[in-house]
């Protein structure tokens, strides 16, 4: 019988606009070194009864009957390298399709049932995806042409001002004296893995939104594009 990584803290499931549901878990994991615990977000797109997992945080039992009571699980979709611990879980759970960008790190037994590429099937309508062509590892924002653009990320965009109720005291200190904490930033940890350019940010820049929903951080409402074109222009001037 598989086993999987157990649930850890998390909050309740949020609707954040319609048919597009939010909740907030913990992570820990070895950066630099050292242990670090920081919050994750998953991001749900129902479409119908048809529910859509994105950037997967395994719930408590309680976490599930919320879920389930939204509709049913078709799909998994995996859009950044550094995550996808929870993946299998769910996979496994709802016998559920499984997407990935082509040549991410997929852990076993876990295999990919779909590719994820730009102009390619989507794993719901009113869907395109991003896809980052410089940067090292595999990653890729979805955007819903929905509310005005919202875009889902994982590692790459981040909304982390402060830190909430899933850190650690010691990765706190730690996070603050390297940035971390910056409204509409670029994950920092992934910058460093993947080592994205600027052509990227120069697409990036073309896309419209009003909204980013990450893999890390609050959700960013109306000014999203704004917010992160000063970053673009701050990081990589352009």
């Amino acid at each position: 019988m598989a086993t999987f990584p157990d649930a850890m803290p998390h909050g309740t499931i949020e609707e954040v606009f319609p048919d597009v549901f939010f909740v907030t878990g913990t992570m820990k994991n070895e950066f630099f070194g050292s242990m670090w615990q920081f919050s994750r977000n998953m991001t749900v797109v129902r479409e119908g009864e048809r529910l859509t997992i994105i950037n997967a945080v395994r719930l408590d039992n309680q976490g599930l009957a919320t879920l389930d009571a939204l509709g049913s699980v078709v799909n998994v979709i995996r859009i950044g390298d550094m995550h996808g611990s929870d993946d299998p879980f769910y996979v496994d759970r709802y016998a559920a399709t499984f997407w990935a960008l082509p040549e991410m790190e997929i852990q076993d037994p876990l295999q990919t049932d779909k590719t994820l590429i730009a102009d390619g099937e989507m794993p719901f309508s009113n869907c395109s995806l991003f896809e980052f062509k410089t940067a090292k590892r595999p990653e890729g924002i979805l955007r819903l042409d929905r509310e005005g653009g919202i875009m889902i990320a994982c590692d790459s965009l981040q909304n982390w001002v402060e830190p909430d109720k899933f850190f650690g005291d010691e990765t706190v200190a730690t996070m603050r004296e390297m940035g971390f904490f910056t409204r509409a930033n670029l994950g920092l940890a992934w910058v460093h893995a993947s080592e994205p350019q600027a052509p990227d940010f120069v697409r990036l820049k073309t896309v419209p939104f009003k909204h980013a929903l990450c893999g890390h951080g609050s959700p960013l409402r109306d000014t999203a594009r704004e917010h992160f074109q000063s970053t673009f222009a701050r990081l990589f001037a352009v």
